[in-house]
């Protein structure tokens, strides 16, 4: 008996709108778009007489996002799914607007612990997007899978270093309805983690290697 020879499958055709978001200078028009808001509330945060320690971190944090995003790599793929698109915007832009508006509380521990805890924040968030050079962006997209650095250890550090941030921001500012809302962002930030791997398994063999290789999204040993 003569085994037959495998079929090759085709790849899927892809839409004009998956294509023209593969266009280097579409990309950086989206890039630049996508960061104005920051640009904008960074000004606002370091003019604003509420600015305390852990918000000047993370203002540090919007500075280097907004640099790695106008410098950011073509993807290769990009989600069509709309609900991962919103899910991508709800996540941006409410961390933005909450880091950058959010009323002073109370603080809950010594002014030390929040500092030096947003200190720990800024180091793993600047190690995390060295790690990731320039495969980045806000919505679910290949732009080249990334194992070095940071990632070795983690499979999301960047957001690791967000989820230390909003810890010392509550910290130093604590109310109910601030801790409310920073729960809630790191809820959604954990969500978008679950959401982009699922994009990247399906879109690329080696990221589904990858999530075999190293075990934890966050912390490791922990979550």
């Amino acid at each position: 008996m003569v085994a037959s020879a495998p079929v090759p499958v085709k790849p899927r055709p892809r839409s004009w709108f998956m294509t023209m978001l593969s266009i280097p200078w579409v990309d950086k028009t989206i890039a630049i778009v996508a960061v104005t808001p920051h640009v904008i509330e960074l000004y606002y945060r370091y003019t604003s007489a509420t600015l305390t320690f852990p918000r000047a971190v993370l203002g540090l944090h919007f500075f280097i996002l907004i640099i790695t995003m106008i410098f950011r790599r073509t993807p290769v793929s990009v989600t069509p799914n709309p609900w991962f698109w919103l899910l991508a915007f709800v996540v941006t832009y409410g961390a933005m607007t909450f880091t950058a508006f959010t009323p002073n509380g109370q603080p809950i521990v010594p002014p030390i612990v929040s500092n030096a805890l947003a200190v720990v924040s800024g180091v793993v968030f600047i190690y995390a997007r060295l790690s990731l050079g320039r495969s980045i962006g806000f919505v679910p997209a290949n732009r080249g899978i990334v194992t070095r650095g940071a990632y070795k250890f983690v499979r999301h550090p960047i957001y690791t270093g967000a989820f230390l941030a909003m810890l010392a921001l509550v910290l130093r500012s604590y109310s109910r309805l601030n801790a409310l809302l920073g729960a809630t962002i790191v809820a959604l930030f954990m969500v978008k983690s679950i959401v982009e791997e699922y994009f990247l398994k399906r879109d690329d063999p080696a990221y589904a290697a990858y999530l075999q290789q190293v075990r934890w999204r966050w912390i490791p040993g922990i979550a």
